[in-house]
Order: structure tokens, then C-alpha cells, then sequence
């Protein structure tokens, strides 16, 4: 059983920068591919971005260019860097992860919030 914690959310300013993390603990050495996720208020949940254990990575067409997701496998951590950041940005961020062995099995962490206002 892997446990997800993040970390790094709060309140910015349109075109402000925030930094996510995400630090993975207990059976975090069979940990495949990593990824954020996001949830607006009256929205379903949609993917980020990801990447896997080599640093292969996928982006959201919405946070190309804006957002950059890094992982340090020694630490066991995964990071989302977001720029440029709007206000339909605002959303809870989620950290989610796989088992090497079986990329259908999801862990999720708690969510942290991310508010885009002036």
C-alpha cells in the first residue's frame, strides 16, 4: 500500500507560480507512473499531467507550455511546477500513483487546493 502526500497549494494571482509535491511512503520502491490530477467545483476529476518511472511525460492540451511535471525517484517524490496560472486553474490537485506491476490499480493522496484569483 502506497500513501500519498501533497504538499505546495494555496492562493495566486492570475499569471502567478506555484510548485506541487507529492512525497510517496510505503511501498514506494514498486512505484510506476506518477501523475496529477485536478477536480474544479461541478467538475469531474481529469488528468494533468503524468509520468513514468523513465521521465516519459503527458500533458493536459489545457497546461502545455505552462506546466512541467518531475519526479525523483530516490526521494520517491513527484512535483508539478504550474506558471502562467488562470483562474480556471482553480481546482483541487490530486497526486496519484501505480504499482509497477499493475498500471490499473490507482493510489490517490488527499487533494490540496489551488485558488487563481486576484
Amino acid at each position: 500500500q502506497v500513501q500519498l502526500v501533497e504538499s505546495g497549494g494555496g492562493l495566486v494571482q492570475p499569471g502567478g507560480s506555484l510548485r506541487l509535491s507529492c512525497a510517496a511512503s510505503g511501498s514506494a520502491s514498486r512505484i510506476g507512473t506518477m501523475g496529477w490530477y485536478r477536480q474544479a467545483a461541478g467538475k469531474e476529476r481529469e488528468l494533468v499531467a503524468t509520468i513514468t518511472r523513465s521521465s516519459a511525460t503527458n500533458y493536459a492540451d489545457s497546461v502545455k507550455g505552462r506546466f512541467t511535471i518531475s519526479r525523483d525517484n530516490m526521494k520517491n517524490t513527484v512535483y508539478l511546477q504550474m506558471n502562467s496560472l488562470q483562474p480556471e486553474d482553480t481546482a483541487v490537485y490530486y497526486c496519484n500513483s501505480k504499482p509497477t506491476w499493475d498500471p490499473s490499480i490507482d493510489s490517490w493522496g488527499q487533494g490540496t487546493q489551488v485558488t487563481v484569483s486576484s
